[in-house]
């Protein structure tokens, strides 16, 4: 009956988490801690701390924790499956329907693309005044930026992601008088055994289906952040899809509830027309999978590792890399494919001052770039 109720609460709030992750955090702060008491506000912090700290999708490793905290591993998995199940449908369901209707060529498309440019320019914004508080951090991301404009592979990523971590641990961890013995880090190892290992094959795939969940997999080991830092990593990762379809999907998911990482769902059911279902489910798995073993790798020794300062120079140093990966992936594919004419510049000006000034919900801000692309369309 744990169980089942476990899934019933992340399922409703599955059906009713708009907003991304931020929102989604808040979400479950209202129905865990203050409705449920569940766990304690401290708790909830620290599981938040240790999310930020993990690669992988923010808000569901913290409602994954959640789950683990209230009913063991089975409890992860059914707060897994009812937070994640509505979005992972819907996307499904679009990019099947995308196909047979070929919305790519409507004004629907010219619009969201509109839309991504606004959404990704205000993650930026807010971001870099988060992660980027001085001149060194702020350099950090630029160079990063710019290494990944220059030479935009995975492994350019991973290197920038190395070299950060270096730099963090040298430069940037705090200062602190003593380690004290609560501080030694524990970790669980067979499920950070079997991240290692799986993540180790994913660079031996080479076609079909197997390669399709390699990638996947390998987005969610890389990706800091969460939400829309996926974006430009998958963007790097996969070469078979078109920018249209790539940025509707992505579009798509800022206007439907749940985690934001369901824009896997739709890039797999698109990259597999002949099986999109079969797609889908894979994409969705090989991208939430890493962020999950993590968790349970290390969600009993928050502890250690907030204590840690190496391990928060690190972090200070990978999220200024993360903004530098953000501004790379607007500079391509989001501002070409959403600028196809000069003064559509304008447009997307207006919205992310909207955005920013009167913080209008993302619905009402989605239904006005959908019309103005169909208004565009029709009078070009």
């Amino acid at each position: 009956m744990k169980l089942l109720s476990l899934f019933y609460q992340f399922f409703l709030l599955g059906c009713t988490s708009f907003g991304g992750p931020a929102a989604h955090l808040g979400y479950f702060q209202r129905h865990f801690v203050d409705n449920k008491k569940w766990l304690s506000q401290q708790q909830y912090g620290h599981l938040i701390s240790l999310s930020q700290l993990l690669p992988g999708p923010g808000s569901s490793q913290v409602g994954f924790a959640i789950g683990l905290e209230r009913a063991g591993f089975w409890g992860g998995v059914a707060a897994f499956v009812g937070f994640t199940l509505p979005s992972m449908l819907i996307m499904a369901l679009l990019a099947v329907g995308a196909s047979q209707i070929q919305w790519a060529t409507s004004g629907v498309i010219v619009g969201l693309k509109l839309f991504a440019v606004v959404i990704v320019c205000d993650a930026l914004m807010s971001m870099a005044k988060s992660f980027c508080s001085n001149w060194t951090l702020r350099v950090l991301a630029l160079l990063s930026a710019l290494a990944l404009i220059l030479l935009p592979s995975l492994y350019t990523q991973l290197t920038i992601l190395v070299f950060a971590a270096l730099i963090g641990y040298i430069f940037l961890k705090p200062f602190e008088d003593k380690v004290t013995p609560t501080t030694v880090t524990k970790i669980s190892a067979l499920p950070l055994s079997i991240f290692v290992i799986l993540f180790a094959l994913t660079f031996l795939a080479s076609s079909g289906l197997w390669l399709l969940s390699a990638q996947f997999y390998q987005a969610g080991s890389l990706v800091f952040g969460g939400g829309h830092v996926v974006l430009p990593l998958l963007d790097t990762i996969l070469t078979d899809i078109d920018a249209d379809s790539f940025l509707s999907g992505y579009a798509a998911a800022q206007a439907i509830p749940g985690p934001m990482f369901t824009f896997a769902t739709y890039l797999g059911a698109t990259l597999v027309p002949s099986a999109p279902l079969v797609g889908a489910l894979l994409a969705t798995l090989g991208i939430f999978t890493p962020g999950f073993l993590l968790v349970l790798a290390f969600h009993k020794h928050w502890h250690a590792l907030m204590a840690n300062p190496a391990i928060a120079g690190i972090s200070t140093a990978i999220n200024a890399t993360v903004v530098g990966f953000i501004l790379a992936a607007l500079y391509n594919p989001i501002i070409p494919a959403g600028f196809t004419q000069w003064w559509y510049v304008v447009f997307a000006a207006i919205g992310l001052w909207v955005l920013r000034q009167f913080k209008p919900p993302i619905l009402m801000l989605i239904a006005v770039f959908v019309a103005l692309g169909l208004l565009l369309t029709r009078f070009n």
